[in-house]
């Protein structure tokens, strides 16, 4: 019914460790590209996302609405579909792009959205006795956000931060779609060179992998110094 065949299977021609050991350091090309899309776009999402929760929390309607607005699009259409919008779409209006400036604006605004929910959850699980005290206090605005609130949201907001930033660098093999020349798109040309598609891509999770564990420890590391304070 779902049209699988198991036919003739090959174990052995699953990995080739000789073949993927030769073509790892062409791989490797790849990974200072990945993490400056990652890095940067997580950096727009953050500084982005930041101020979208605070028009998102807003009682003004010109500044909740296009907030709300923002958000539901970019969480509601497909990060492919974004970037190629952004890298062949743009060029009919006359607009045009390095891939990977494309890659980096578009990760770092669609990611907003996400850390824009993220951000207004934890600024909301913060005691409003925090913004009365402030305001008793002769606080300003900005200055009970950065002094009082940001401090205590941050704890509360590591995790899932953390969980976006993994799935922004797993996302930036998207980029190969629009030929920025991360870990992806190197084991694309290597599978091409070879003719051995499986052990290239393999050998391209195996970079991922190791990249991901580090940016994890580096999140429980953040976790434990927040968690401290409590």
């Amino acid at each position: 019914m779902l049209g699988i065949e198991f036919r003739d299977i090959q174990v052995e021609k699953l990995f080739n460790a000789e073949r993927a050991w030769e073509n790892l350091p062409f791989i490797l090309e790849g990974v200072p590209l990945t993490l400056f899309v990652a890095v940067l776009g997580m950096l727009i999402g953050l500084i982005l996302g930041f101020f979208l929760a605070l028009m998102r929390g807003s009682d003004k309607l010109w500044l909740r609405w296009p907030a709300r607005l923002y958000i539901s699009f970019m969480r509601g259409t497909p990060i492919l579909v974004y970037l190629f919008v952004l890298y062949f779409g743009l060029p009919v209006v006359g607009i045009k792009m390095p891939a990977t400036v494309a890659a980096v604006i578009g990760f770092g605004t669609n990611s907003a959205a996400y850390i824009a929910e993220i951000n207004r959850a934890s600024l909301n699980s913060v005691a409003y006795g925090q913004w009365e005290s402030a305001r008793a206090l002769g606080f300003t605005y900005w200055k009970t956000v950065r002094r009082i609130i940001m401090p205590q949201a941050t704890r509360i907001a590591i995790p899932p931060l953390g969980n976006v930033f993994l799935d922004l660098l797993k996302a930036t093999s998207l980029a190969a779609m629009i030929s920025v020349p991360e870990i992806l798109n190197k084991a694309q040309i290597a599978a091409g060179r070879t003719v051995d598609s499986m052990t290239m891509y393999i050998t391209a999770a195996l970079v991922y992998w190791p990249l991901t564990m580090i940016f994890s420890a580096l999140q429980d590391y953040l976790e434990k110094r927040y968690n401290k304070y409590l």
